[in-house]
């Protein structure tokens, strides 16, 4: 039997402006010792040849492990994007991804945001090349030790994917859902639903699959059984427990079970820190590309990371341009 662990993150939950981005990571690891490996504490372990946690104060010229971690820890507005960008797009290389420029990256991880992000001139002008800050060699170099080392451990990356919700639809979601909570539990869950149904497609030696979904609490709530059940009809969610550290739930799904974990600090276990670093390098991609439009429009205009004080100084010095380009608020600000 083998373990699918998911690990799920967000980013730009909190901003008025740019988007939502939620992102998931799928590994499959044998049933061996599958139970620490579910804990995230082994997959550290087990590919530490090739992946670290901590960040070194001076990276040395010979070391190509993958920096994979919360990405609170990774990224600072201080130092940049390099070290979130190298562990995205490395983790990337090892998948078999080749992603040369922003609109690429999007279409690998995010192909769904295509309507969303066609809708906004900010994206449909932004253009780079990527990587932006890391070094591209180094890159490529990272992505092959990661890759052979994962072949070595037998344990395989098999996906990275995410779900970016732009202010028009956020708006449009929150009015239905009645919370901005539920449109991030409801991408969330979604996103896990369209990976184990992609997964029930792998090959395996006996057909069995166990699935671990591993994600932080939303919210500080501690109660998710509804929210499951109305992604997975078709089963009875069972109830572990619903502590304010954990609560878990288990059901049965084709040849195999389902067991989903919302933890407090869920982005210490690896596949929920990568997650959390693809989040984030999708939300900056999009701030840049947001950013970028409206300084070449507006003089002297100071970029913004969209978080509500800022936002409305931002979104006030835009007003004029804004009004004369005829683009309505509901394109670029989230009402909640």
């Amino acid at each position: 039997m083998s373990r699918i662990i998911i690990g799920i993150d967000e980013a730009g939950y909190g901003p008025n402006l740019g988007p939502l981005v939620v992102a998931a990571t799928m590994w499959r690891c044998s049933d061996s010792g599958a139970e620490n490996l579910a804990d995230g504490v082994d997959l550290y372990e087990e590919l530490s040849a090739a992946v670290t946690r901590e960040s070194p104060g001076h990276k040395q010229q010979a070391d190509l492990r993958v920096l994979i971690a919360d990405s609170k820890q990774v990224y600072s507005k201080c130092d940049g994007i390099g070290r979130l960008e190298r562990g995205v797009l490395a983790s990337l290389v090892a998948l078999g991804h080749r992603c040369d420029d922003v609109a690429a990256l999007w279409e690998t991880l995010a192909a769904d945001s295509r309507s969303q992000r066609d809708a906004l001139p900010w994206h449909d002008e932004h253009s780079e090349t990527l990587p932006i800050a890391a070094d591209v060699d180094d890159v490529y170099a990272a992505g092959g030790a990661l890759s052979a080392c994962l072949c070595e451990r037998r344990i395989e990356l098999l996906d990275v994917a995410a779900c970016a919700v732009f202010p028009g639809r956020f708006n449009w979601l929150t009015d239905r859902a009645g919370s901005k909570g539920r449109v991030n539990s409801d991408a969330a869950i979604g996103l896990a639903r369209s990976l184990i149904d992609a997964a029930g497609a792998l090959p395996d030696c006996d057909g069995e699959r166990h699935y671990q979904v591993v994600c932080d609490k939303h919210g500080g709530r501690n109660r998710y059984a509804a929210l499951l059940q109305s992604h997975f009809p078709e089963s009875w969610i069972e109830i572990g427990n619903e502590s304010r550290q954990r609560s878990t739930y288990r059901w049965p799904h084709g040849r195999g079970a389902v067991e989903a974990r919302f933890e407090v600090g869920a982005e210490r276990h690896l596949p929920v820190a990568l997650a959390s670093m693809t989040a984030k390098y999708l939300r900056e991609l999009a701030m840049r590309a947001f950013n970028g439009y409206w300084c070449q429009r507006v003089a002297d205009l100071r970029p913004t990371a969209g978080y509500p004080v800022d936002a409305r100084r931002f979104k006030k010095d835009i007003a004029a341009v804004q009004a004369s380009l005829g683009i309505p608020d509901e394109l670029l600000w989230r009402s909640r």
